[in-house]
């Protein structure tokens, strides 16, 4: 009699939280924890100690506050990025742009506040732990008026000196080469190698849509999707999906309101 064997258990994410309240770090740890695939493995009530941390325990994804005495979660978001430790998942009580963008700039993977739906906090943490951007609803399209309204304004994969930081790997995640994060370039014609299917991906993908969503959409599968995504960032040497907006906006493939 043939048996099928088990299915593989879970990769199970490996998570840093990092807040300067004692109850904001126990309240996350457990909800968490309850995640089959989640394991908090540590935290830290400083961008100092969060650093440290990370060389100690390299974890898949930091979920990282902002305000924090001594170094700041920004600060700390840098250090973390540009040494390779692990990727960034920032999650704030304060709405504002200079938080959003320096977050960006810093190399942060994400972008939630605190009100977020618990569901979402935890899907993001897988979205960012395998190397997809993510950002809150509500500031995506702050983000799509500040880099289509302000030419001058550098793109979120830029740091304040102009240079990007280096895609960031971790020991539980899969590996990629990542193309360089230069501006993306303002013109139609950065759009001209990819096929109708991979414009169509990409117009979902700057109108906010998730795979799933786009998937729906267009009916074909999840798979199917995130391949599409995968060569349209490859093609136009994109670091991320926040990336692929901003160049989908400049190109005039979508606008504002769309």
């Amino acid at each position: 009699m043939t048996t099928t064997p088990p299915p593989p258990p879970p990769e199970v994410l490996r998570v840093l939280v990092v807040d300067d309240q004692p109850l904001m770090r126990s309240g996350f740890s457990m909800m968490l924890s309850a995640e089959d695939d989640i394991a908090v493995i540590g935290d830290a009530a400083d961008g100092a100690a969060a650093i440290d941390a990370c060389r100690e325990m390299r974890p898949d994804v930091v979920l990282m506050d902002v305000q924090m005495p001594g170094m700041d979660g920004i600060e700390a978001t840098s250090r973390i990025v540009t040494e390779g430790l692990s990727r960034v998942l920032i999650l704030t009580t304060f709405d504002r742009d200079d938080y959003l963008f320096d977050a960006l700039r810093a190399g942060a993977g994400g972008f939630l506040l605190k009100n977020s739906d618990p569901d979402d906090l935890v899907d993001g943490i897988r979205a960012v732990a395998h190397g997809h951007a993510l950002l809150a609803p509500e500031v995506t399209r702050r983000v799509i008026e500040k880099m289509t309204t302000s030419p001058s304004a550098p793109t979120p994969a830029e740091t304040t000196s102009g240079t990007t930081p280096s895609a960031t790997t971790s020991p539980a995640s899969p590996s990629a080469s990542t193309p360089s994060a230069a501006t993306p370039p303002a013109s139609s014609r950065a759009l001209d190698g990819l096929t109708a299917r991979e414009l169509e991906v990409l117009r979902h993908v700057a109108r906010g849509l998730s795979n799933a969503e786009i998937a729906a959409e267009l009916v074909v599968g999840e798979a199917t999707v995130k391949s599409h995504v995968s060569a349209c960032l490859s093609k136009l040497h994109l670091r991320d999906r926040v990336q692929a907006v901003v160049l989908a906006y400049e190109a005039g493939l979508v606008h504002p309101g769309d």
